[in-house]
This record gives C-alpha cells, sequence and structure tokens, in this order.
C-alpha cells in the first residue's frame, strides 16, 4: 500500500480537521493538504517528466510546504531523498549526486549555498526554491491519480553517516514505513482526531518518521514558526493548543526541563514526548518527569529500522511500583511488535540474559538494504539479521540496556557523529600526521567531539587553523569543539589507536 493512503483517509474522514499548521495559525485543512499534494504529485510528473521510482531530494529546513512536498513524491510513486539542512555543501553534494536525485527542493535560505550543486551534479536537473514563483506554479493544475505501488518499492532514501566516512542511503519501503505507523500505536503511543505532532526536530531524520502515524490519524502538522527547537516558542505552544506530541532528542528534554518557563505552567496542552536518538540519563529523566509529569515515551531505533527496535512507553515510566522500575527507566524498553530483537556474541551466537554483545534486529520495519552499496547491505543483513553495531543486554523480561556502541558513534545534540568521518578530514590539513576523535561527556549537548592530534614534523598549527579547514569540509555541527595535541597516539601492538585510553585521558 501507498503510505500517501494514510494521507488520504485523513482527507476523506476528517475533511475539515487542521491538517498543517505554522505556530498556532491552521495554514491547512486535511482535505485541502490531500489536493495540494495530489496536484503537486501531478506536476512533478508533467512539468519535470519524473516517473514512478526516480528520486526528489528536499534540502529545506521545516517549513509547512515540507509536508505537502513529502505526500506528492510518495503519491506520485517517487523516492523521497530529505537531507538535512544543516550539512556541508560538499556533504550534500554526495549525498543528491549518490542518490541520483533527478529534481531538488530547496528552502529560501538555503539556495546560495545549495543553488551550484545544479551545474555540479550531472544526474541533477533542477532546483526549485520553496515558495518562489516557479513553486507556486506547480501548484496549480487539476489533482493527479494515485500511483500504485508495492510493498517493497522503495519509498525514502534516509542518509546515514558511516565509518568509512561516505554516508549511506538506507532504502525504507512503503512496507518499512506502514510496519513503523502501525508500531508506533502498538507500542508507543495512541493518537486522536484533532491531535497535533509538534516538529521542533529536523523533518529531514528524527521528527519526519512522525509524520505518517499522525496524518493515519488526522493529528494536526505543527512546524514551529522558528522553524526549529526554542523552548520558549514550545511552552507557548503548549499553552494555545492541545494534544500535542513531539519528539525530542535526549538533550532537548533536559534543554526544556531546564528552561525558565518550564516550571510556570501545567503544560495543559502537552501530551506526550517521545525522546530517542541518544542515552537518557536517569538524573536528567527525574528532572523531566518532575516538570512534565509522565508524558515522557522512549523510542530506540536507526535509520535502518526507522523508530521500531524498542519502545518504553508511558505507562512504563510511571510504574513506580514496579521492583525493577528503575532499571526498566535505564533501559531502551522491550521490543517492538513489528520487529524481534535478540543480543549476540561476535559469532552471532544468541547470548543469555544479563550478558553483553551486539543487538540485532528483523522484522517487517528493517530497511531493504543500502542504495548502490550491495558491499555494505551484506555486511549489515548478513544472516537477515540487522547488525545495529549497538552493544546491549537484555534482561530475563526482554528489556534492552544498550552499553556501548561499537562503531564508536558520537551522539552530540541528538545528531549522529561518527569519528572516522571528522578524522578524514582532519587528515587531509598538511600539518597533521595521526588523529583520533573520541566523544566526552557535555552537559549541554549529550556528548562534545574531541579530536586528538599529533603533528607532523617541523610542522604548526593551532586549534583555529584546524577549525577552519573542517568548516571548509564538513558540517559545523561535526567538527571538534576541543582540539589536544599529543605527542604520540596510545596504541596497543597491533597499532590500533586505543580509544579507551583516549577517554580516559578526558575524564582524567
Amino acid at each position: 500500500m501507498n503510505v500517501a493512503n494514510l494521507f488520504l483517509r485523513a482527507g476523506r474522514a476528517h475533511a475539515d480537521l487542521p491538517g498543517v499548521a505554522l505556530g498556532s495559525d491552521v495554514l491547512l485543512s486535511y482535505s485541502q493538504l490531500v489536493r495540494r499534494g495530489a496536484v503537486l504529485a501531478g506536476r512533478l510528473r508533467d512539468a519535470f517528466g519524473l516517473a514512478p521510482g526516480n528520486r526528489v531530494a528536499l534540502v529545506m529546513k521545516n517549513t509547512p510546504e515540507y509536508l505537502e512536498l513529502l505526500l506528492a513524491g510518495w503519491y506520485a510513486g517517487l523516492i523521497m531523498v530529505p537531507a538535512n539542512a544543516k550539512l556541508h555543501p560538499r556533504e550534500l553534494e554526495y549525498i543528491l549526486g549518490h542518490s541520483g536525485a533527478r529534481v531538488g527542493f530547496v528552502t529560501p535560505d538555503l539556495i546560495d549555498a545549495v543553488g551550484p550543486l545544479e551545474e555540479s551534479i550531472d544526474t541533477l536537473e533542477r532546483l526549485v526554491e520553496v515558495g518562489s514563483a516557479e513553486y507556486r506554479a506547480l501548484l496549480a493544475g487539476d489533482p493527479a491519480p494515485l500511483t500504485e505501488v508495492a510493498p517493497d518499492d522503495v519509498a525514502w532514501l534516509f542518509y546515514t553517516s558511516g565509518t568509512t566516512g561516505q554516508p549511506k542511503g538506507a532504502m525504507l519501503t512503503h512496507g518499512n514505513l506502514l510496519a513503523m505507523t502501525l508500531s508506533y500505536f502498538a507500542d508507543v503511543d495512541q493518537i486522536a482526531p484533532g491531535d497535533a505532532i509538534l516538529h521542533a526536530a529536523p523533518l529531514s531524520h528524527g521528527s519526519g518518521c512522525y509524520v505518517l502515524p499522525h496524518a493515519a490519524q488526522a493529528a494536526c502538522q505543527v512546524i514551529p514558526p522558528s522553524g526549529g527547537f526554542d523552548p520558549a516558542e514550545i511552552f507557548e505552544l503548549f499553552r494555545m493548543r492541545s494534544g500535542i506530541t513531539m519528539f525530542a532528542a535526549p538533550t532537548m528534554v533536559k534543554r526544556l526541563a531546564e528552561h525558565p518557563g518550564a516550571a510556570r505552567s501545567g503544560h495543559p496542552g502537552l501530551k506526550t514526548i517521545v525522546y530517542g536518538g541518544g542515552p537518557m540519563y536517569l538524573a536528567d529523566l527525574d528532572r523531566a518527569h518532575a516538570v512534565f509529569g509522565h508524558r515522557l515515551a522512549q523510542i530506540y531505533g536507526q535509520g535502518e529500522s526507522p523508530m521500531c527496535i524498542t519502545a518504553l512507553d508511558k505507562r512504563a515510566h510511571a510504574d513506580t511500583a514496579h521492583p525493577r522500575h528503575r532499571e526498566r527507566l535505564a533501559s531502551a524498553g522491550a521490543a517492538q511488535l513489528v520487529v524481534e530483537v535478540m543480543v549476540v556474541d561476535e559469532d552471532d551466537r544468541p547470548l543469555p540474559p544479563g550478558e553483553t554483545g551486539e543487538v540485532l534486529v528483523r522484522g517487517a520495519s528493517v530497511m531493504r538494504g543500502y542504495w548502490r552499496n550491495p558491499e555494505a547491505t551484506a555486511a549489515t543483513l548478513r544472516g537477515c539479521w540487522l547488525h545495529t553495531g549497538d552493544v546491549g543486554s537484555m534482561d530475563q523480561d526482554g528489556f534492552l540496556t544498550l552499553r556501548d556502541r561499537s562503531k564508536d558513534l558520537i551522539i552530540s545534540g541528538g545528531a549522529n557523529i561518527y569519528p572516522r568521518e571528522v578524522e578524514e578530514v582532519l587528515l587531509r590539513h598538511p600539518a597533521v600526521a595521526e588523529v583520533s576523535v573520541v566523544g566526552k561527556p557535555d552537559p549541554k549537548w549529550g556528548e562534545a567531539v574531541v579530536a586528538f592530534v599529533v603533528r607532523a614534523p617541523g610542522a604548526a598549527c593551532d586549534p583555529a587553523d584546524l577549525d577552519t579547514h573542517c568548516l571548509a569540509h564538513i558540517a559545523r555541527f561535526k567538527r571538534p569543539k576541543d582540539y589536544r595535541f599529543v605527542e604520540a597516539l596510545p596504541k596497543n601492538n597491533y597499532g590500533k589507536v586505543l580509544k579507551t585510553e583516549l577517554r580516559r585521558m578526558l575524564g582524567a
């Protein structure tokens, strides 16, 4: 089933309910949203010659148009390629080129940076500025018929950074996204027509997954006026709307709970905060419960299995009488309905409760594979199980506790940063002989990026030089916040850098 049907269902059954809002201002009802999506779908086909299976890139900050473009692409049977608006133009160039996107849509604030890619990417035929006269012209015409798709047809290319330094495009099918949607209702939370989802996290990844379950139940898709995360603005919306859900990285939850406006009201409009994307420390969770009550739910997923590996719903958070309540709060919850989860040793043999190993998952939400990367697909989906690269243990009740990340992933402000990607950029600097990047705990961002640098013999460089170099090649949020210059990196007998020793040095 084409996931665009979820919008169509809402547009028929709840035609007059708010579909899209900018803050407190309703812009479109559900019937109007569906009509605009259907018209756009036809124009994507007729104006640009796009056919089912072609790729369309969205390089956009959160805007109301994001919702109608997602709907239009799926309605037309196209593969949508949402790209993180914070990425460096060189990173965006790779994603758009690798995906083979023929058309891209860009918000006005990004057009100057992204516009030159139209000339440098052979497959990219047109970049359209959202809100321009050209964009408005695409909304004139008759609605197109819905394109039929198979469950295994790709709907979304979700680009996740890889340890090789190049992003990988997880192929998420219509079947994957439908399973994700149904699992939300079974394992995370209930949604009623007229509720709302507040998109304060990027629609290109974290918050984008919440579009479909809320569209399925005719809940209003609310874009904050700032287009991003502003605690004061969010608290104001909590007062002005009802039935609000929002997705937030743990660092966002922490910032909300510590904001001066947090204690000023009972937040009557807030229904649920779903957190995920990184570790939530118990002290921070306790503070959030004190401020918001038991309105928090947790999900653990990956781009390769969006939102769907484990979940800890609001009832589990509120079950303070359970003898292992604190242990459960520290866990990532139990396997969701549409997947199986197990913890294995280095030979992929299942481990008993309490033993630590790699987390594996299989089921209806797991990606079809990586776009144009059969080697990575074979390595990650070997034995028909998704190898997450995360290390954890399962208790006797099936609750999974994440212990570490075997791929050395750094999560800063809810964004994934892979050390090797940063290391490869730093090694391009002529004054850098060796480098190793690790994360250190940070009270604001969860983790901060730290680079241990060995200078080349006779070479000179300082943090400002390296910062300038990084900003020329990677997104600002990925660059190190701290540079430590050392004579040598600690290594084992095989020459492998001991990152545990580097973390110990940071702790000391």
